[in-house]
């Protein structure tokens, strides 16, 4: 009888350990990042235009475009 209370005991708390372990690995902090602002964007664009990445057309028709999404 004795034996029989132990080996329970001993099944139930190798099965919670490991469900704990389980849900740790996947239950962890999750981290979303958020779309960038349309100001933040525009800043960027900004940049990319005094860098000489983009024209000045280029520029015009990006900045619209932010600026019509928002």
């Amino acid at each position: 009888m004795k034996q029989n209370i132990a080996r329970w005991f001993a099944i139930i708390s190798v099965t919670t350990l490991l469900s704990g372990c389980a849900w740790e690995v996947g239950g962890g902090p999750q981290h979303v990042t958020k779309p960038p602002t349309a100001g933040q964007q525009l800043i960027d664009l900004q940049k990319a235009k005094e860098a000489g990445a983009i024209t000045d057309a280029e520029y015009q028709a990006k900045k619209a475009k932010i600026l019509e999404s928002k």
